[in-house]
C-alpha cells in the first residue's frame, strides 16, 4: 500500500500514530512491511487458506463477537438438508456440481423452508448441525495452523501473532480494517479471498462500523465509479443486469421478474431501471413501449474483454476503440495481444503518448523477432489525442464510494480533446446517420435522448451529465424550483425538477436518473455536492458525497447494538433514539429512519417492510451478512482453498487443485504448466513500483519518472540466486509456457524462500510497467501471465503463475525462436494441465459475470 497507493497509506500512518497495529501479509518485503508492526511472507496463492485459519481460530476459540454474529449475520439460518460441502469427501466440490457444463446447479445452497432469502428458518442458539454457522465451522475446521504452514509457508508462530493482534483490535470499543487490492483480485478465486476477508470481519463485528470494513484499494482514481458506472459488459450504471438476449428476458415484465427482490433494497429493482431508461431515451420511453426496453442491448453470449481478443485472433472482429487502456503492455499475455491486433481493419487509440497497442505494427517484439511482419499487417491505426485529468473536468469517485469533483485546470493542447469531448460528438455523428436510415438496427441510436448542452470546445457541459446522473421528475415544470440545466442543446425545456435522492424514484417514468445510487449528488438544492469541500466532522461529511445518500459508512446500523444502542460510547456512530422514535447519530443512517430495532415482520412484507429492526444489511433480502452466500455466486457458497491455476504443488486439502468453475481460455498460445513442472519450478508474482503507473503510459514518458525507475528487473531471494549462480544487476530470462522475457536480476532478502511440506518453493516478483514504447523501455511482464477467466467477474490470475529463469540475455531477432525452443514445448495439445478442458469445453473459452455462456442459470 506505502508504494502503490501512498497518497493513502498516510491515513494509515496517521492510525499507527494513535496507537494502530499494522499487519502486512505480502509475498515480498517493500516499503509497506517496513513500516508495519508485524510482516507475514506468503507464498503467492494461498490467501484463502491462511484467512480461513484465522476464522477457524476464531470460531474453535469462541472467540467472535457472539451478539453482532447471531442478530447481524445469516449464521442462525438453517441450510436445505441436500447441501454438500468441499469438505464431505474431501473432494473440493460443493453439491449441484455439473461437470459437462463446468458449472454449479446452485439451488441446494439457498436456506431451508418456505420463507426463500427473505424469511429464512433461524436458530438462535447457533447449535443446529445445518445453520451456517455450525456448517462454516466443519467447512474451516481442517484449515489449522500447520495446515496454513503446509500452504502458504507461514509458521504456527507467526499465525497466532496476527490472530490475537486482530482478536485484540476488535469488539464493542474497538474495530480493525482490512485493506487489499490487485494482490486480491488478480486470482482465479479472487472473489472467493475477498469472501473469506468478509467473513472474517464478520465474524469479528467489523462491518458497518467506525475503523472497520474492508477496503478495495483502487488501481485508478476512478476504478470505483467505473463499476458504479460502469465499463462493463454485463451490468448498467447502479449494478443493475445487463438483460439477456437468449429469450428468458424478452419483455420489460420478463426482467423486473427475474431481477425484483421480494424484500430489501432490491424491491425497488422497477424504480431504479425504469428511470435509468427515461434517463437513456427521454420521451420516447413511454409505458406503452416498455420504456424503450426493446432498444437496451441485450446479452447473446459472453462479451468480456478475452472473449473478443479471442474473436479479434480470429478475424472476427474488424475494430475497436481502445480509451485508457493499453493490452499491449497490461493485459494478461500481452504478446497474445499484440499478435491479435495486427488482425484488426481499423484501431482507434486515444493516449497523451504514442504507447505500444498504437505502435504494435511497427515496433513491437514480435516485428523484430520477424512473427509479425509490419507490410502485412492491414490494421489501420487512429491515434487521438487525448486531454489529461488537469485539462478535464468531471467526478472521481473512490473506495469510500466518495465522489470527488475536478475542475478545468487549463484547455488541452492542439488537437487533443476529453473522453467526454469524444464520445459526444461520436454520438452526434452516429445519431444523425441513423436518421437517415431506415434500417430497425439503428433504431436504438435515433431514439437516444441525447440533449447535453455543451461549451465553447464542444464538450458537453458535465454537471449536465451529473445532474441527469443524479436524476429528475420527467414532466416539464418551467417555473417549478430546483431544475437544474433546464434547456437542452437547442434552448428547449427538457425536464422538471431534480429529485432529491433514491427513494424518489419511480417505476411509473416519472422520474428519470442515470444511475440510482447516485441521486442526490446534485439535487433541487442546486449543489454539486461532488464540489463540496467544507468538511465539518471527522467522517468528511460536506467534502464530496458518499453514495447512498452521503452515508460515509455503509451498513451502519450495525454499530448498535440490536436494541438500538451504541456498542460503547468510543464507537457510536449512529442509534435508535427512543424519544424521537427514530435513528440519529454522526453519520446518515443507512437503515429506515423510523423502523424500531424490535420490529419483526410478519412474512408477508414487500421490500424494505420486510427487514427486521435488527438486521442492518438491506441489499440483502434477509438483512443479513452472509457468511454463507445462498445466491449470487458461482463457484460456492462458502471459500475454499485451491491452487493456483499454475502451481509448484498439489492442493494439500481437496483432491481437486484448481477452482472447478474457472475459465480456462484454453488456446495453444495460451498453456498452463500442470502442478510442479519441473520446467517452471518458480512462482512469479507482479506488483506496482510508486515511480511508475499501470502500463507505464503516464509515467514511462516522464524523463523524472522514467530516471527513477529505468529498467524492468525481477526481485529475488539470495538462496534462489546463488542457486542459479545469478549476481544482483546481472541479465536474466523469465520463461513460462506463453513466452519469455529479459530484465535484470534484483537479489534481496526482501524476497525468501518459502517451505510448503517439506519442499522448498522460491518466488521471484517483477513490475509490470515496461514496454517497448518511450525514453526508457523493456520486456513486458505480462507476456508470462496466462488468460484466465475467475469464474465470477472474468478477471485473470496475474499474481501467482509458474516460470523458469535462465541467467542471461534473451536472444533478439530470429534467434529467439530456437532459443525458446529448448525451455517451452511446442507441440503437445493446448491443455497440458490436468484440470484443464479442451478448447470448445464451456469453461474451455466462456467467461463468468451476469452474462453467462455455457453456465446453469440458477437465478
Amino acid at each position: 500500500m506505502a508504494e502503490a497507493h501512498p497518497v493513502g497509506f498516510r491515513w494509515v500512518m496517521k492510525a499507527k500514530e494513535r496507537g494502530a497495529t499494522i499487519i502486512h501479509v505480502d509475498p515480498r518485503f517493500s516499503r509497506t512491511s517496513a513500516l508495519a508492526d508485524i510482516w507475514v511472507p506468503i507464498r503467492a496463492g494461498g490467501d484463502i487458506a491462511f484467512l480461513g485459519g484465522l476464522v477457524r481460530h476464531i470460531i474453535e476459540n469462541n472467540l467472535f463477537f457472539r451478539d453482532y454474529v447471531v442478530h447481524f449475520t445469516n449464521a442462525s439460518c438453517i441450510l436445505r438438508e441436500d447441501f454438500r460441502d468441499t469438505e464431505e469427501g474431501a473432494t473440493g466440490f460443493f453439491s449441484g456440481w455439473n461437470g459437462e457444463q463446468c458449472g454449479y446447479d446452485r439451488r441446494s445452497w439457498v436456506y431451508h423452508g418456505d420463507g426463500g432469502l427473505s424469511f429464512p428458518e433461524r436458530d438462535l442458539t447457533l447449535r443446529h448441525p445445518r445453520c451456517v454457522f455450525q456448517t462454516l465451522r466443519r467447512h474451516f475446521a481442517r484449515y489449522t495452523p500447520e495446515m496454513v504452514e503446509k500452504i502458504c509457508g507461514i509458521s504456527p508462530v507467526l499465525f497466532h501473532k496476527v490472530a490475537e493482534a486482530l482478536v485484540a483490535a476488535s469488539g464493542p470499543d474497538k474495530s480493525a480494517a482490512i485493506c487489499y487490492a490487485l494482490g486480491w483480485t488478480q486470482h482465479s478465486k479472487g472473489v472467493q479471498i475477498i469472501r473469506t476477508a468478509a467473513i472474517l470481519q464478520l465474524l469479528l463485528g467489523n462491518i458497518g462500523r467506525p475503523g472497520g470494513g474492508i477496503l478495495a484499494l483502487r488501481g485508478h482514481a476512478s476504478i470505483q465509479g467505473s463499476t458504479d458506472i460502469p465499463t462493463l459488459y454485463d451490468t448498467l450504471p447502479g449494478y443493475l443486469a445487463m438483460p439477456r438476449g437468449d429469450g428468458s428476458e424478452a419483455t420489460l415484465r420478463d426482467y423486473l421478474a427475474q431481477h425484483t427482490k421480494p424484500t430489501g433494497l432490491w424491491n425497488n429493482y422497477p424504480a431504479y431501471f425504469v428511470s435509468l431508461l427515461k434517463a437513456y431515451y427521454g420521451k420516447n420511453a413511454t409505458a406503452e413501449n416498455d420504456f424503450g426496453y426493446n432498444w437496451v442491448p441485450k446479452i447473446t453470449s459472453n462479451h468480456s474483454f478475452f472473449e473478443y481478443l479471442y474473436d479479434m485472433a480470429d478475424g472476427k472482429m474488424e475494430g475497436m476503440f481502445m480509451m485508457g487502456q493499453n493490452p499491449a503492455v497490461a493485459a494478461a499475455n500481452s504478446r497474445f495481444q499484440r499478435t491479435s491486433l495486427s488482425k484488426l481493419k481499423w484501431l482507434v487509440v486515444r493516449e497523451m503518448v504514442e504507447i505500444e497497442a498504437a505502435t504494435f505494427w511497427r515496433d513491437s517484439p514480435e516485428i523484430n523477432r520477424g512473427e509479425l511482419k509490419a507490410e502485412e499487417i492491414d490494421t489501420e491505426v487512429f491515434l487521438f489525442p487525448a486531454a489529461g485529468h488537469a485539462e478535464k473536468e468531471g467526478a472521481f469517485t473512490n473506495t469510500q464510494r466518495l465522489l470527488q469533483w475536478r475542475e478545468k485546470a487549463v484547455n488541452p493542447p492542439g488537437d487533443a480533446r476529453s473522453e467526454g469531448w469524444f464520445m459526444h460528438q461520436l454520438a452526434l455523428r452516429l445519431i444523425a446517420k441513423a436518421k437517415q436510415s431506415n434500417d430497425p438496427v439503428d433504431e436504438p441510436l435515433r431514439v437516444l435522448n441525447w440533449w447535453y448542452p455543451e461549451d465553447d470546445m464542444g464538450d458537453p457541459k458535465m454537471e449536465a451529465v451529473l445532474a441527469e446522473i443524479n436524476g429528475w421528475y420527467t414532466d416539464l415544470q418551467p417555473n417549478a424550483d430546483g431544475v437544474v440545466f433546464g434547456l437542452d442543446r437547442e434552448g428547449n425545456p427538457h425536464h422538471g425538477p431534480q429529485v432529491d435522492g433514491f427513494p424518489r424514484l419511480k417505476a411509473d417514468g416519472s422520474t428519470a436518473s442515470g444511475a440510482w445510487i447516485y441521486s442526490g449528488v446534485l439535487g433541487p438544492d442546486k449543489i454539486n455536492k461532488a464540489l463540496s469541500r467544507n468538511s465539518t466532522d471527522y467522517l468528511g461529511h460536506g467534502w464530496g458525497f458518499a453514495w447512498p445518500a452521503d452515508r460515509r459508512i455503509i451498513y451502519n446500523r450495525a454499530s448498535a447494538k440490536p436494541t438500538g444502542e451504541p456498542w460503547s460510547d468510543r464507537k457510536k456512530l449512529v442509534w435508535w433514539d427512543q424519544g424521537q422514535r427514530k435513528w440519529t447519530g454522526v453519520d446518515v443512517p443507512d437503515f429506515p429512519p423510523d423502523k424500531s430495532p424490535e420490529f419483526r415482520p410478519t412474512g408477508n412484507e414487500r421490500g424494505l417492510d420486510g427487514i427486521p429492526g435488527d438486521a442492518p444489511f438491506t441489499l440483502h433480502e434477509d438483512g443479513l451478512g452472509w457468511l454463507h452466500v445462498p445466491s449470487g455466486l458461482q463457484d460456492g457458497p462458502m471459500p475454499t482453498h485451491y491452487e493456483p491455476l499454475e502451481s509448484p504443488v498439489h492442493n494439500a486439502l481437496y483432491s481437486r487443485d484448481t477452482n472447478p468453475a474457472v475459465h480456462w481460455f484454453t488456446r495453444q498460445e495460451n498453456r498452463f504448466a500442470p502442478p510442479g513442472d519441473p520446467r517452471f519450478p518458480f512462482v512469479l508474482t507482479t506488483y506496482r513500483l510508486t515511480e511508475h503507473h499501470t502500463a507505464g503510459g503516464m509515467s514511462r514518458f516522464l524523463s523524472h519518472l522514467a530516471e527513477l525507475q529505468p529498467e524492468l528487473f525481477a526481485e529475488m531471494s539470495p538462496e534462489l540466486a546463488s542457486e542459479l549462480k545469478i549476481d544482483n544487476g546481472d541479465y536474466i530470462s523469465i520463461v513460462s509456457l506463453r513466452g519469455a522475457i529479459e530484465s535484470r536480476a534484483l537479489v534481496s532478502r526482501r524476497i525468501r524462500p518459502m517451505h510448503l511440506n517439506g519442499k522448498t518453493v522460491h518466488q521471484i516478483a517483477m513490475p509490470f510497467h515496461f514496454g517497448s514504447s518511450g525514453p526508457v523501455r523493456g520486456d513486458a511482464t505480462n507476456d508470462l501471465v496466462p488468460i484466465s477467466g475467475e469464474p465470477n467477474v472474468t478477471i485473470m490470475e496475474a499474481k501467482a503463475l509458474a516460470c523458469n529463469i535462465v541467467p542471461g540475455r534473451l536472444p533478439r531477432g530470429p534467434a529467439f525462436e530456437e532459443w525458446i525452443k529448448k525451455y517451452v514445448p511446442q507441440g503437445g495439445p493446448p491443455n497440458l494441465h490436468p484440470e484443464q478442458p479442451p478448447p470448445g469445453a464451456p469453461c474451455g473459452r466462456a467467461g463468468g459475470g451476469h452474462g453467462l455462456d455455457g453456465k446453469i442459470d440458477n437465478r
